[in-house]
């Protein structure tokens, strides 16, 4: 492809490293993707433990390149154009040396070695044991994660791989969220993102509290990390050693230049120029905020519809960002700390300087509906009317759902999906997050109302009980935000459950508010990502004669002042370069919306049910 104004225009990469691929795309100011690259990632599972998931950040970092010079290849922009790049990553753990050099966190190899497997993924729940010591400290810092400490963090990762490792081993070791060793591995600054650490290291930065001034170093101490009190170095924080580098404790908010741009090494592997400005890095749901949550969008489908107005950084308090692939992250931003049991933070810094961020999750989404399907006898029969229909099992499903309608039909009209499933109910957390409740174990999904039935119409009928316990999930999320001080008023989906449209009309109907849907579901992450880049690029053009080829950023004081002083030029880039999503307005009848307002008083009746159960089972269990 021949971009337009080749000479003349500028342009921006984003890079997205998900769960299960890297991806690269190429950008303009406008926010057009001109090119984009995907390629797979590896993941390792044990054959021991179901729970754990391992990947490699040379397998990663080989597929970024790969990816990027894809890009450049197929779009012709010359490596001199692409003006920043911006990095969004999994809430993954990587484990290097102090030379940058991969430390294996597996078993299946040599656990604090030299291997290949240094990435704890993000979905890895080896660490609950480490979780449960450390919520049951009762710290200070478990406030800024809704009081419960998930053990898909950093903090107990690091503690389990301790508890495993040989002394000497682990103290050899550095560790970063993948969003910053991406970063590191691109520029060799250690300089970390305050996106990582508040989110996902129980980082509190300075002015959350009175007392906080980063890492708690008392905390650290109490559950076994006391290496960390002094030299919190290794985790991304400061040493009182005067020989460590002067970047080391430097936490940058979101997009911020990190270092001196890209380094010799990382711009041949990347095919770009050395020096190339690089944004401090985001956790990827928080690149898909940044990529959605300024969007206008249409009140209609087609294209000369009314389109909404120029929206304030304020407006962005009202909109609640769901970014939904293989899990969902759901996240507000406010102007001041809002504390909400059972969803993260509020976490201060986490994009915007002095602005905060709230957090909450479901864990399995798409993989759920996926097991869902592939977990049922009838996946086969299903994949195989797809083939023979040379359609989708999504359509397949749809048509199916369809056609018991019109067989329940009642008085003339057919049965709606609502009313088709009334009497199954899905409890959605099969793989187990922490609840919003104050309980001591981890939440497991439930289905009732099953028959003695294995056809593809009961398949198309637990497909769609999936949806509305994703769709239930997501409003008991809204509403304990906005119980606690929220006040959304909209939903601003990304991710490839933003295609799904019927879970898009769920969502709308049960939660009674508005769904924007993205330009493009797909993209928002990585367009999220190259604005980071954009931003960086922008403000080492206005900055740099100010340090003469050094880093930008030689103290905390200098980052804190050019982060306030260019909040705003991010804002108006993610307004620029965000493209027009489309409206969808809750459509329940008055029949289906008092059955989903029955159906989720029976979601929160069977999160007590199961806390219930499992405290008799326990005292059934326990030796007298």
């Amino acid at each position: 492809m021949n971009p337009t104004n080749a000479v003349l225009d500028n342009y921006y990469i984003g890079v997205d490293v998900g769960t299960g691929s890297a991806r690269a795309a190429i950008l303009t100011p406008k926010g057009e993707i001109v090119a984009s690259a995907t390629h797979d990632t590896k993941t390792w599972r044990s054959h021991r433990n179901s729970s754990i998931f391992e990947q490699s950040t040379t397998d990663i970092w080989g597929k970024i390149a790969a990816c990027v010079k894809e890009v450049l290849d197929q779009s012709n922009v010359p490596p001199h154009q692409v003006m920043g790049v911006g990095f969004t990553a999994t809430c993954s753990l990587a484990v290097v040396d102090m030379d940058g050099k991969s430390i294996s966190v597996s078993e299946d190899e040599e656990l604090g070695g030299n291997g290949e497997r240094n990435i704890v993924l993000w979905a890895d729940h080896r660490a609950e044991e480490e979780a449960n010591l450390i919520n049951s400290t009762g710290s200070e810092v478990l406030k800024f994660v809704g009081g419960t400490m998930s053990l898909e963090m950093e903090i107990p990762k690091i503690l389990w791989l301790k508890k495993h490792m040989s002394a000497d081993k682990f103290a050899r070791c550095q560790f970063f969220d993948l969003p910053d060793y991406l970063t590191y591995r691109a520029t060799a600054s250690p300089a970390r993102s305050n996106c990582s650490l508040v989110c996902k290291t129980s980082y509190v930065p300075p002015g959350a509290t009175k007392a906080s001034n980063g890492f708690d170093r008392s905390f650290l101490s109490q559950i076994g990390l006391g290496e960390f009190a002094d030299d919190t170095t290794r985790i991304g924080g400061t040493s009182n050693s005067t020989e460590a580098p002067k970047t080391s404790g430097v936490v940058l908010t979101a997009g911020l230049p990190v270092g001196r741009g890209l380094t010799k090494e990382a711009a041949s592997d990347l095919g770009l120029m050395e020096g190339t400005p690089v944004g401090s890095g985001v956790i990827d749901a928080y690149a898909g905020w940044i990529g959605t949550i300024a969007a206008r969008y249409r009140t209609g489908e087609a294209e000369n519809s009314e389109l909404s107005g120029h929206p304030s950084i304020q407006e962005s308090t009202q909109r609640l960002a769901a970014v939904a692939g293989t899990s969902t992250c759901h996240l507000a931003q406010s102007t001041d700390g809002v504390f909400v049991p059972g969803v993260w933070g509020p976490y201060k810094n986490a994009v915007f300087p002095g602005w905060w961020m709230n957090e909450g999750g479901q864990s399995a989404t798409g993989q759920l509906i996926e097991f869902v399907i592939n977990s049922h006898p009838a996946c086969a029969a299903l994949q195989e009317k797809a083939r023979q229909g040379s359609t989708n099992i999504y359509s397949v499903l749809a048509a199916e759902l369809q056609r018991l309608g019109k067989e329940a039909s009642r008085d003339g009209f057919e049965e709606s999906l609502t009313g088709l499933t009334k009497d199954i109910h899905m409890y959605p957390d099969f793989h187990g997050i922490p609840t919003s409740l104050p309980l001591r174990f981890i939440m497991r999904g439930s289905i009732t109302g099953l028959a003695l039935d294995s056809s593809l119409a009961d398949l198309a009928l637990r497909f769609n009980v999936t949806l509305e316990a994703i769709a239930l999930q997501t409003r008991q999320i809204v509403d304990q935000m906005n119980s606690n001080g929220h006040k959304i008023k909209s939903i601003y989906m990304s991710g490839s459950q933003a295609k799904n449209i019927p879970l898009m009309q769920l969502i709308a109907d049960v939660c009674s508010l508005p769904v924007i849907l993205p330009h493009s579901p797909s993209t928002a992450v990585v367009v999220g990502a190259a604005m980071l880049g954009r931003f960086a690029a922008e403000v080492t053009g206005i900055h740099a004669k100010e340090v003469a080829g050094e880093d930008l950023f030689q103290s905390q004081a200098k980052v804190d002042e050019i982060s306030l002083c260019e909040k705003e030029r991010l804002w108006e880039i993610m307004v620029e370069m965000t493209q027009a999503g489309r409206k969808i307005e809750p459509a329940a009848n008055p029949r289906d919306k008092r059955l989903l307002e029955a159906k989720y008083q029976i979601f929160l009746e069977s999160i007590e049910t199961q806390r219930r159960w499992r405290e008799k089972m326990e005292r059934a269990a326990k030796t007298d």
